[in-house]
């Protein structure tokens, strides 16, 4: 039994010393390097700029009210469509007491006035009737009583507008009225009943009712930096991505470039706006933001490789193109290339290869399915 296990301890002994050997032989071998291996194609390679943003109205217009009050009704909300002239809030007008006195005092002293000439009128004209006055006389008198008859009237229609807002006979077009300028969507309104409200003058922009905008009149406000901006020009054609709308892109054409950049976390960036065409099924909102691809060159039905096959040293520019050889073994040789547009990803080669020839990719390990 001992000389059992004796022999046993020493076999497994041996066996190890053997496998040692065996893994020691197997890492001093040189190991083979592998390639992918490509084809050159034929395709087209586009050099894009894309520039952050967001699409917008063309125009947005703010509505204010002409007058100052406080709101009583509110006839639209947002997301209605108004057309222009449409009544969207109405303001009762709370009036000020120093124009309200002057009013009353002026509506006062025009019904003395008109009490007075009147009774002037009426005096001359019983004497014109019995031939005592001259027409002329009479002619005077009766123009004077007329203006206090106006003067009574206007001084009743201010009353009016001061203390309600509009005069009687003009309530159609009463201030406290306030109408939409253009026809479109209410983006916005910002007031509520009961807010207070003042009209526009020298010292105030005044209160905004709601804001309105054309949504079938679309445009793209973006950014280009410094680098690109003298590549782009007015009238090239944009691809809107629309981060709300999946799957889908629109047409745009640029139309502006400002002629000053701004500064923005050390980077040059100009502002670019482009005229945005959205089919009528497509529900746009505004300030939805969006991307723009903007096609700076391109080409096309030319000669295609990945860009990390093409080594650049110096003035020389080529590939590994494989040798065509029965041995299993990888090899290659060297082929000097002309290169043309890139995209970052593919470069187009202008002379040097074909479509179809096999080049040399990048290191792998273990074995490639060779294409």
């Amino acid at each position: 039994m001992k000389k059992f296990f004796r022999i046993f301890m020493f076999s497994l002994l041996g066996l190890a010393v053997l496998g040692t050997f065996w893994f020691l032989w197997q890492k001093s071998r040189p190991v083979e390097v592998v390639y992918q291996i490509v084809e050159a194609t034929r395709g087209s390679i586009q050099n894009t700029s894309v520039a952050t943003g967001k699409v917008a109205p063309r125009d947005e217009i703010m509505i204010k009210p002409q007058i100052q009050g406080i709101v009583s009704e509110l006839r639209k909300e947002a997301g209605d469509r108004v057309t222009a002239g449409e009544v969207i809030a109405v303001v009762k007008v709370i009036p000020d007491m120093n124009q309200l006195n002057q009013a009353e005092s002026r509506v006062r002293t025009a019904e003395i006035n008109h009490t007075a000439a009147k009774a002037t009128y009426n005096r001359q004209l019983s004497l014109f009737e019995d031939s005592v006055i001259s027409r002329e006389e009479m002619d005077t008198s009766e123009a004077e009583y007329r203006r206090a008859v106006e003067e009574l009237q206007n001084s009743r229609s201010n009353l009016e507008i001061v203390r309600d807002g509009a005069a009687k006979n003009s309530r159609d077009i009463a201030n406290t009225m306030v109408r939409s300028t253009i026809s479109g969507m209410i983006l916005s309104v910002p007031v509520k009943v009961g807010t207070s409200v003042i009209n526009a003058n020298t010292f105030n922009e005044g209160t905004t009712i709601a804001t309105v905008a054309d949504m079938s009149d679309l445009i793209f406000i973006g950014n280009v930096d410094e680098t690109e901006v003298g590549r782009v020009h007015v009238g090239m054609p944009v691809e809107l991505s629309v981060g709300a709308v999946e799957e889908q892109s629109f047409d745009a054409v640029l139309e502006y470039i400002s002629p000053q950049g701004v500064e923005e976390n050390g980077a040059i960036l100009f502002e670019i706006k482009a005229a945005a065409t959205i089919p009528d099924d497509v529900v746009i909102r505004a300030n939805y933001s969006a991307n723009a691809r903007i096609v700076l060159s391109s080409a096309r039905d030319v000669v295609t490789v990945p860009e990390s096959t093409v080594t650049f040293s110096g003035d020389s520019t080529y590939v590994w193109l494989q040798a065509d050889t029965l041995a299993k073994k990888q090899t290659f040789e060297r082929r000097d290339i002309k290169t043309g547009l890139s995209d970052g990803m593919s470069i187009e080669v202008t002379e040097g290869l074909v479509p179809g020839q096999r080049i040399r990719g990048g290191e792998v390990t273990g074995e490639v399915t060779q294409k």
